[in-house]
């Protein structure tokens, strides 16, 4: 019964092994990097930056249909020219870096629709939206690991910059010169974790797999590699989970993944024992001499 349950539709069907291989590529890349961007308070750039890929997206939709080479390519160039002219404006104007993503952003998605309305269908709309994890092909598979892996080899080089930069930006600063462009290389693997989930969970909900595992994780540990390593295996689960749930359901699998992640927030949220709820309401015994 249980083999049959959680076992078997990954042994029948293809489509749900790919799934599943890339969901878990997804999580190996964006968790770690969603658990940074929290860190530095930084968790709604992280959904700005995930619409503010869909108008180069339905560019290279525009160009070339359903391409995966054109739809990263224009994604990556939208992502990354948003959080330069956010940038640009923040240092420029009296408006703040949050605010100036937040209007490029909703610009951003308003004209990406236009753009996908332009040639495509509401089919068309709704995967670039919304993605389509279940029909991952060779080359979107090769993508999503190709991300991962170059997403674990910089976090290993720029790894003690990036954490100090968390705890003490202004000791890093004093020290080394290294913010700058550390702060540069981590926004560029931001961009390419969402135009990779983008593949898979389309634009709306691409930053799930980076931002909830990393939510969930806060509850669990304190130290940073803790909080990397189940802050991935939070992803993991969550991605085995909600396809499970997609197939004996029949819901769509993005979301069905997506949701499982908040449901493990949210237990995260009460039970978790390094600031959760129930920790606070009974708070441990003090040792008596």
């Amino acid at each position: 019964m249980l083999h049959d349950l959680l076992i078997a539709p990954f042994q029948d069907f293809e489509f749900m092994r790919r799934a599943l291989v890339g969901t878990l590529a997804l999580a190996l890349g964006a968790a770690p990097v969603g658990v940074f961007l929290m860190l530095r308070r930084m968790s709604l750039t992280g959904d700005a930056m995930s619409h503010a890929i869909l108008p180069g997206a339905a560019v290279g939709f525009l160009v070339a249909g359903l391409d995966l080479f054109a739809m990263t390519l224009g994604g990556l160039v939208a992502g990354v020219v948003v959080a330069v002219l956010a940038g640009l404006v923040a240092r420029g104007t009296e408006l703040k870096e949050d605010a100036a993503l937040a209007a490029f952003y909703l610009v951003s998605l308003a004209l990406g629709v236009v753009i996908v309305s332009l040639r495509g269908s509401n089919v068309d709309l709704f995967h670039i939206l919304f993605g389509s994890v279940l029909a991952l092909d060779d080359a979107a598979m090769l993508l999503l690991a190709s991300v991962a892996s170059l997403s674990l080899v910089t976090l290993a080089v720029i790894w003690r910059p990036l954490v100090m930069e968390c705890v003490d930006p202004n000791f890093l600063r004093s020290v080394s010169g290294a913010g700058g462009p550390v702060h540069l290389v981590f926004l560029a693997l931001v961009v390419m974790n969402l135009v990779g989930a983008f593949h898979a969970l389309g634009t709306l909900l691409a930053v799930g797999l980076m931002m909830l595992p990393a939510a969930a994780a806060r509850f669990w540990a304190r130290d940073i590699t803790a909080l990397a390593a189940i802050a991935v295996l939070v992803g993991m689960v969550s991605g085995y989970a909600g396809l499970l749930v997609s197939y004996n359901t029949e819901l769509p699998s993005g979301p069905s993944i997506i949701l499982v992640a908040g449901g493990i927030c949210l237990v995260s949220i009460f039970i978790g024992p390094v600031g959760g709820i129930l920790r606070r309401l009974i708070p441990a015994r003090h040792l008596e001499a």
